[in-house]
């Protein structure tokens, strides 16, 4: 098994580095990286439902799909990514447990004792530490997961959506853990990036047939251009998952409102919104228009409704 130590931060290369390495290779790989902040949400799932579309918006977090199923997660400097992609038998592809025990065995070596808990995650006295999700192509599996460090908590539950009632779905929606970093467990680093180093030489020293791997060029052109056709793409981000109806009531100039909208293919093909006259006529433009913050808000401006920062994230 190759081992490979990304040198990259950018989120829409890393997750294309491993949907690249997965579909275009044979071999099988390692791969610990690190990224800026960015939240990642399951193949399955609504982008809104799942983030606070207003924390993320206004703080310039971007949202990634990625090829896996499974629950969002917040990523950032403070958080370690492992991947590994492998061969695997028909039917023995979706293993947790098999991808999760070298790094429950790594974690033991530095003192600290994680199980395997919920289906996938990795916990430490009960507490989160670590989501996976697992995509399978054809006879090989890509197993990803997080491992919780010295993460921003705050940035985290700020990151992610609290209360979905205003949504209705038939997405995958996440289930919520209470979380803990790992040097709040462990003293022996002094930060993430020597925990990435000793758990890149952990796997050198103790499995014979690993060997450490340095990204070709042709590698990096590959994934550069997934990321550019795929990873940061509205397409794939927003306009990927499952349909969804989104309802909501405000107030706006000391009216009271309210708003229905239907979204499919990330697209508003359908809305309501009761409330001022002018806000009614505007519902109407609104048809067609992408349910993303500046699309709603130069529909609004177009109408010459002029919202507050505040008042554009009652649609969300």
């Amino acid at each position: 098994m190759y081992c490979i130590n990304l040198e990259s931060d950018d989120p829409f290369f890393n997750l294309a580095i491993e949907e690249s390495l997965l579909k275009n290779n044979k071999d099988e790989y390692l791969i610990l990286g690190i990224n800026k902040p960015c939240v990642i949400i399951g193949k399955h799932q609504s982008g809104h439902m799942e983030v606070n579309t207003k924390f993320a918006s206004q703080n310039k977090i971007p949202v990634i799909r990625r090829i896996s199923g499974g629950g969002t997660v917040f990523h950032d400097h403070g958080n370690l990514n492992f991947s590994f992609i492998r061969q695997s038998e028909s039917g023995k592809q979706v293993d947790f447990r098999k991808y999760t025990q070298p790094v429950i065995d790594f974690l033991k070596s530095m003192g600290v004792e994680a199980r395997f808990e919920g289906g996938n995650d990795l916990k430490v006295d009960g507490l989160k530490i670590s989501g996976n999700a697992e995509h399978i192509h054809g006879n090989r599996v890509l197993h990803h997961g997080t491992l919780l460090f010295s993460s921003s908590l705050e940035m985290l539950r700020n990151s992610l959506r609290k209360d979905t009632s205003c949504y209705t779905s038939r997405a995958v929606v996440s289930n919520p853990s209470s979380v803990v970093n790992l040097n709040e467990k462990m003293n022996c680093f002094r930060d993430i990036n020597e925990l990435r180093s000793e758990m890149m030489n952990y796997f050198l020293r103790n499995f014979s047939d690993n060997f450490p791997y340095i990204l070709s060029h042709t590698d990096i052109l590959q994934a550069e251009s997934l990321a550019d056709s795929k990873y940061k793409t509205w397409e794939w981000n927003w306009a990927y998952g499952p349909e969804y109806t989104f309802k909501n009531s405000f107030e706006i100039n000391k009216l009271n409102h309210s708003c229905e909208l239907f979204v499919k293919d990330g697209i508003i093909r359908e809305c309501s919104i009761e409330g001022s006259d002018q806000m009614k006529i505007a519902s109407k433009k609104l048809m067609g228009c992408r349910h993303m913050v500046e699309d709603l808000s130069e529909t609004f401006r177009g109408e010459n409704i002029i919202l507050t920062e505040e008042e554009i994230f009652n649609f969300f």
